[in-house]
């Protein structure tokens, strides 16, 4: 991977996989029968998929958590549904607020957060 606006797209795709492992483990010590929960990753197209799968109370499961891709060197929240927010661990890890875009709320709010509007 190349640099990418400054920025080295390789260090984002690391760092979005460290902080989704992290998910990863703290779900897998909650006793959660018959979910498993997935990180999903193709650095080559750079989208990163967190997600749980398997069965609950007779019910299929295929539902994602966090949805990621990092698009000219700035992460694409694409879905999220993790207490507190992808952005906020990624921001914890150094990430700055101009490079998070929150796409899953629509181009004319983005303004209105304090992330990136695109």
């Amino acid at each position: 991977m190349d640099q990418l606006n400054g920025l080295n797209v390789a260090h984002y795709s690391a760092l979005i996989k460290q902080v989704l492992n992290r998910h990863v483990d703290l779900c897998s010590r909650q006793t959660r029968s018959g979910l498993e929960t997935l990180l999903i990753s193709d650095d080559e197209k750079l989208h990163y998929i967190l997600m749980n799968l398997g069965w609950q109370k007779g019910d299929r499961v295929a539902a994602m958590t966090v949805y990621v891709r990092i698009i000219e060197g700035k992460f694409w929240v694409e879905e999220d549904w993790t207490e507190v927010g992808v952005a906020v661990d990624l921001m914890e890890a150094g990430v700055p607020k101009e490079d998070i875009v929150l796409a899953f709320h629509e181009p004319q709010m983005r303004p209105h957060t304090d992330f990136a509007v695109a």
